[in-house]
């Protein structure tokens, strides 16, 4: 997957100069205007929790959380827009609503994004990725447009996202034409995704008839073990022999969730990974001004494509077709020198996922 996107980097940019070949010397001025930048950010996760018990007398087992970090680095060109901030440096925790935004502010240059983060949040430790490559090729009447069929209607975006927090990790590329009416940027084409095979249960299995999971029977299965004391008491044991918990509150609220966690990403990553073609259709209006602005974008996915003999597929799980959509919207207004208000948010939703954020709120200045 990062060798198909080196290679799609590539080829975009040797095609991202108006009037030159493809395959021109990859040059200096493609990274021109980028930043390159690294971080560390950290700060206190939730508090600790105390667990009670009472089956030996009344015993007290602290469940700590360690705090929270990130260790992330990257490199973008993407254009700014004329709501954004010019920060004075990048750590990579800079809510970049738009990013996500179909159409970009650059013409026949292409804009890029990669980002790794290491983190731990709220005792979890992830590996997060985010790549985009993102072209829009566009040309004048001068070089014949308007007679016939012209590249100034395409666009083509590829990206990888992988969020531990929110488990979701695919891989787009689409590929659509446009047509720009009344400040409207209208495009459609097709997309092609890969994934691992949402709506697959791995615990579909180990349900009993009354809809409870048989939770112990399938961690003694994963390795673990179970040590009673003969007097009502137990304690409990990882795969490698380590006391995991000496109480059966510890190990329903602590150690079971941790368990299941572990399998169902097991059971999962043995799954080959599926396949989804796509229609897509999609628009995003731009207009600003130093008073008021609005941006907003969608993109809708009604018709899809994927192997109907693959078991796991998304289509099998769904019985038939499904709606895919993501969007997002930037909106800010000044009422006075004063007085302000802002919106801004992303929505998507992808097979059986999905995940959101929002920002809304009001700012008064006081001269």
């Amino acid at each position: 997957m990062k060798k198909l996107l080196l290679l799609l980097l590539v080829i975009l940019a040797s095609c991202a100069a108006p009037k030159k070949c493809c395959g021109q010397a990859f040059t200096k001025d493609f990274f021109k205007y980028s930043t390159v930048y690294g971080a560390v950010n950290g700060g206190t996760s939730i508090s600790d929790v105390d667990l009670y018990s009472v089956t030996n007398g009344l015993e007290t087992q602290t469940v700590k959380t360690p705090f929270d970090y990130s260790v992330l680095f990257g490199v973008r060109k993407i254009k700014r827009f004329g709501y954004e901030p010019k920060e004075a440096f990048k750590n990579g925790t800079e809510n970049s609503t738009n990013d996500a935004a179909t159409i970009g502010l650059w013409k026949n240059q292409v804009e890029f994004l990669f980002q790794g983060e290491f983190k731990r949040q709220e005792g979890e430790s992830y590996f997060d990725q985010r790549h985009m490559i993102r072209y829009i090729s566009e040309c004048k009447s001068a070089d014949g447009c308007g007679k016939h069929f012209c590249v100034k209607h395409f666009m083509a975006k590829v990206e990888y996202l992988e969020d531990g927090f929110a488990d979701v990790k695919y891989f787009e590329s689409s590929q659509r034409l446009r047509y720009e009416r009344k400040g409207v940027s209208f495009n459609f084409g097709i997309a092609q995704r890969m994934s691992e095979p949402y709506g697959y249960d791995p615990l579909e299995e180990w349900l009993l008839s009354n809809g409870n999971l048989h939770y112990t029977f399938l961690a003694i299965e994963e390795g673990y073990t179970v040590q009673f004391d003969g007097q009502g008491g137990a304690e409990y044991f990882d795969p490698s022999g380590k006391s995991v918990a000496t109480s059966t509150e510890v190990w329903e609220a602590v150690v079971i969730p941790e368990m299941l966690s572990n399998y169902t990403e097991k059971k999962r990553d043995e799954l080959p990974i599926n396949w989804t073609h796509s229609w897509v259709v999609g628009f995003d209006y731009y207009k600003y001004s130093k008073k008021s602005w609005l941006h907003a974008w969608g993109s809708l996915m009604p018709i899809h494509y994927s192997d109907d003999k693959n078991e796991f597929s998304y289509y099998n799980f769904n019985e038939g077709q499904w709606m895919d959509y993501s969007g997002g919207i930037v909106y800010g207004h000044w009422f006075t020198k004063n007085l302000g208000i802002f919106a801004e948010g992303n929505y998507n939703k992808y097979w059986n996922r999905t995940w959101h954020s929002f920002s809304v709120g009001v700012n008064y200045k006081v001269f």
